[in-house]
């Protein structure tokens, strides 16, 4: 569960879409229990977080945990989700995530 790297110790957290577009409060495993982290609205899947104290112990203090957070795209849904979701789309149809990285690359050609 947990990684390392030098005195912080690695998680990775699984949360909803809903928590990372609204923002929520989920419960990290510790390696002495759990600790609550606040996830701000908008955030990004792969975005770490990090949580002083909760690493690994040293003769110099103790490390930080950090926590990467990946977000889960729900493989099934409801009848109601689903039509929640196309409502939210359609309401966003003109964001196009992508539009900076194919004008980066027909610049590049």
């Amino acid at each position: 569960m947990f990684g390392r790297s030098g005195d912080n110790l690695t998680v990775n957290v699984p949360i909803s879409f809903v928590e990372a577009a609204l923002g929520a409060a989920i419960v990290v495993p510790t390696t002495t229990g759990t600790v609550t982290l606040k996830v701000p609205a908008g955030t990004a899947s792969g975005r770490t977080f990090r949580v002083r104290g909760k690493g690994v112990p040293t003769k110099d203090g103790v490390g930080d945990l950090m926590v990467t957070v990946n977000v889960i795209v729900p493989a099934e849904m409801s009848d109601e989700a689903r039509a929640a979701l196309e409502a939210y789309a359609s309401l966003n149809d003109t964001v196009d995530p992508r539009k900076d990285l194919l004008a980066a690359a027909k610049a590049g050609e």
